[in-house]
């Protein structure tokens, strides 16, 4: 029997998990819900059971995994030690270690949700084949990852990647939830270019359509930009600017041979891209060497895939 592993995202509202061969095809895909929360343990031992009856049901047992990999939605220490993750209630545990036990002592590794996501996009997404990738994914939020000669780069404090707190705008007046101001998630988060578009057109309303919108989404805003919308396009440029910014500042520390572009503002697709792209171009005056920025290929699989290469030499 060929051997397998499995891959975990546990998100705050479902736990999405694959079983994958070894050179990245997928077997099976499921979902579980996230419950119950608060209680770590019990989530876990969730997880392990569904884990046995989907190895089962597809001929293969326990002893035919090599390793389990999971991804969460908080910082982890390079030890495995998670001190807290606020939206699914979890402190102080090393969850790796609980699984591993249910498991008969099956390898399991853990990380990041957002790093994870980003390897999986460097083993079978849009950074294919690539080694040293950074992954931007903007969502309600912004988060990221850096994937450096194929591993993953956490940091000593868990910190590695989150490219949304970067602090990118000095005039910033209002606090971020991370408590800070300026950062790159207050304006580049599908929740950032609602809160730029409002922001112009208490200027401009009469400039724009978007002022008919009573629910004003990001996709209204990106939308309208492609459509020709000046105030829209307007409020892209600003959100490609500071993204142009963040991803210059990332290329002087890590110079990646790739930046992947992803969560669901990415849906906006080529005509998002190309702005970002010029205003990274502009912002690296100093080589022609450069490097590419393209979209996320894994959407919402991406994170079940990375954590599956956690487990994989």
């Amino acid at each position: 029997m060929e051997q397998v592993c499995v891959g975990v995202d546990i998100g705050g509202t479902s736990v999405k998990l694959g079983i994958f061969t070894l050179n990245g095809t997928l077997l099976k895909k499921w979902e579980i819900p996230t419950e119950p929360k608060n209680e770590p343990k019990a989530l876990i031992e969730k997880i392990g059971k569904s884990i046995k009856e989907n190895l089962k049901e597809g001929g293969l047992s326990l002893t035919d995994c090599v390793g389990v990999g999971m991804g969460v939605p908080g910082p982890v220490m390079p030890n495995g030690y998670i001190e807290v993750v606020v939206n699914i209630g979890w402190k102080e545990i090393f969850p790796a270690r609980i699984l591993s036990d249910l498991l008969d002592g099956m390898p399991v590794a853990l990380g990041n949700d957002a790093n994870v996501a980003a390897l999986g996009e460097a083993w079978m997404g849009g950074a294919k084949h690539i080694k040293d990738v950074v992954m931007v994914t903007l969502g309600t939020g912004v988060g990221g990852g850096i994937i450096i000669d194929g591993k993953i780069v956490p940091g000593k404090h868990g910190l590695g990647g989150e490219i949304g707190h970067m602090h990118v705008r000095e005039a910033e007046t209002e606090k971020c939830n991370c408590g800070g101001k300026g950062c790159l998630e207050q304006i580049s988060s599908a929740t950032g270019i609602v809160k730029e578009a409002k922001r112009l057109l208490e200027k401009k309303k009469d400039t724009s359509r978007l002022a008919l919108i009573e629910d004003l989404t990001a996709k209204d805003v990106l939308d309208a930009a492609k459509a020709g919308d000046k105030l829209a396009i307007e409020v892209v440029d600003i959100v490609a600017k500071y993204l142009g910014i963040a991803l210059s500042h990332i290329a002087m520390v890590v110079d990646p041979d790739i930046f992947v572009i992803g969560g669901g503002v990415s849906k906006a697709g080529d005509f998002l891209i190309n702005k970002i792209r010029e205003k990274f171009i502009y912002y690296t005056p100093i080589t022609k060497n450069k490097a590419d920025i393209v979209l996320a290929k894994l959407g919402n699989d991406a994170g079940i895939y990375g954590a599956a290469k956690l487990v994989i030499a």
